[in-house]
């Protein structure tokens, strides 16, 4: 799966790492790579807490790859 992520640089240097189809799903770090490898952490157990409690993808994340 693939999501759309929105990286910021706050004023004090932190990149800030939000998931915009994933309510609340949110993260930092002190460099864009550390940044970008706590989203995919951040993603990985959003999905996986939404598997636990039985808890549909919401609609409009999930992409699919198709070949004809």
């Amino acid at each position: 799966m693939k999501f759309k992520i929105i990286i910021e640089k706050d004023e004090d240097g932190v990149y800030i790492v939000k998931v915009p189809d994933l309510p609340g799903c949110a993260t930092e770090g002190k460099t864009k790579k550390e940044a970008m490898r706590n989203a995919k952490e951040a993603i990985q157990a959003y999905l996986e807490m939404l598997k636990k409690h039985n808890e549909p993808i919401p609609v409009g994340i999930a992409h699919i790859s198709v070949s004809i």
